[in-house]
C-alpha cells in the first residue's frame, strides 16, 4: 500500500492527465496496479486480449476502463479473445513515465529505511516466491464480486525465475495467501481484514469506518450493502454486527490463523525470514513518503490515520485504497 501511493503520486506529478479536480489535457489518472497487470504487456505491436489475460494471469482486465480513460484502443474481433489492445499517445506516455518510477521509489526506499535493510526485504520475498508452485500476477487484481480475488492462476512448468522488483514480490506473497485463505471460506479476505475487523455489536457510526478502515467512503458503502443484505450487519444509527457477523467475525480470525500455521508448515523458515524483515519497516517511517506533492489529488484529502490491512483495488483505476 505504502510503496503504491508513494508510487502514484510522482505518477501523478510527472504525467499529463485530468480527474475531477483538474480538467486538463491527457488521460484519466490511474495507479500503479493499471501498469502491473495491464499496459506493460501492450508492447508496440499491440496485443490481443487473449494473450494479455495470459501473460497478466487476469481474468477480466480493465479493458473498457482503460479504453475510456485514454490509453488504449481496442480493435473487436470476432472472438473477444482475439480482440487487439494497442496503446494511444497518451499510452505510450505513461509506459514512458512508469517504467523507470519503480526504481526511483525503490532507491527512496533504500535510502529511507537502510539499503541493508531492503536488501534483507527483497531477499526473502524472493525465497519464498520461489517456492510458489503457481504464475501469479505482479499486482493484486481488481476485486470481483464480495471483493473476492479472482486470477488466472497456472501451475509452473519450470523453476521460478524471481524478479527483484519488491511490488511485484510483496504482491505475489500476499495473493498467494489470500488464495489460500479465501478457498472454501465463505467472506473474501478484503472484506474481512478491512471491514469486519473494525465492527462489533455496539455499533460504529458509519462515517467513522472509512478513517478505522484506511479505505475510501465508497469501498465502504458497497462493502455495507453486501453485508447488510447476507445479514452480517444491520446499518441503522450505527453499524453493527448481527449474531451471524460476530461469528463470521471470530471465524475470519480462526482461518487467518489457520492460514499461518498451514504457511509455516509449507515454507518453514522462508516465512520466519521474511516476517523479521516486514516488521522493521512498520511505523512512522512509512507513513513518511506518503505525502502528496502540493497539486495532488491526496493534498485535499484527509490525511490518513492507517492504511488498509489488505489492499482494496476497486475497478476505477485501481486504487488500492478503494479510491
Amino acid at each position: 500500500m505504502a510503496f503504491t501511493i508513494e508510487f502514484d503520486n510522482e505518477f501523478e506529478r510527472q504525467m499529463p492527465h485530468r480527474t475531477t479536480m483538474l480538467r486538463g489535457g491527457g488521460p484519466w489518472l490511474v495507479s500503479m496496479v493499471m501498469w502491473s497487470n495491464f499496459m506493460q504487456f501492450v508492447g508496440e505491436e499491440g496485443v490481443t486480449v487473449g494473450e494479455l489475460q495470459r501473460l497478466a494471469c487476469v481474468p477480466k482486465p480493465s479493458l473498457s476502463g482503460m479504453e475510456r480513460w485514454g490509453y488504449v484502443t481496442l480493435e473487436p474481433k470476432k472472438l473477444r479473445s482475439q480482440w487487439v489492445i494497442r496503446a494511444t499517445a497518451n499510452g505510450r506516455v505513461a509506459q514512458q513515465v512508469w517504467r523507470p518510477l519503480f526504481g526511483v521509489i525503490e532507491m527512496r526506499w533504500e535510502e529511507r529505511f537502510g539499503k541493508e535493510r531492503i536488501d534483507k526485504l527483497r531477499e526473502s520475498l524472493s525465497a519464498l516466491v520461489s517456492q510458489l508452485d503457481v504464475e501469479l500476477p505482479d499486482y493484486l487484481p481488481v476485486l470481483g464480486f464480495g471483493f473476492c480475488t479472482e486470477v488466472l492462476s497456472r501451475k509452473r512448468l519450470v523453476p521460478a525465475v524471481v524478479e527483484s522488483g519488491l511490488p511485484a514480490l510483496l504482491s505475489k506473497v500476499l495473493l498467494a495467501f489470500t488464495l489460500d485463505f479465501e478457498r472454501e471460506f465463505e467472506l473474501s479476505l478484503a472484506m474481512c481484514a478491512n471491514i469486519l475487523r473494525v465492527l462489533d455489536e455496539a455499533g460504529v457510526r458509519a462515517r467513522d469506518l472509512p478513517r478505522l478502515a484506511g479505505v475510501s467512503k465508497e469501498a465502504i458503502k458497497v462493502a455495507l450493502g453486501f453485508l447488510t443484505k447476507r445479514r452480517f450487519i444491520v446499518v441503522e444509527d450505527l453499524v453493527r454486527l448481527t449474531p451471524k457477523g460476530r461469528l463470521a467475525q471470530d471465524a475470519y480470525r480462526k482461518r487467518l490463523g489457520v492460514t499461518e500455521e498451514l504457511w509455516r508448515a509449507r515454507f518453514g523458515n522462508y516465512l520466519g525470514k521474511l516476517r523479521a524483515s516486514l516488521e522493521p519497516l512498520l511505523g512512522e517511517p512509512l507513513f513518511l513518503g506518503l505525502t502528496p506533492h502540493a497539486e495532488g489529488w491526496r493534498a485535499s484529502a484527509p490525511k490518513p490515520e492507517t492504511l488498509p490491512h489488505y489492499p482494496m483495488v476497486l475497478h476505477r483505476g485501481g486504487y488500492p485504497d478503494g479510491t
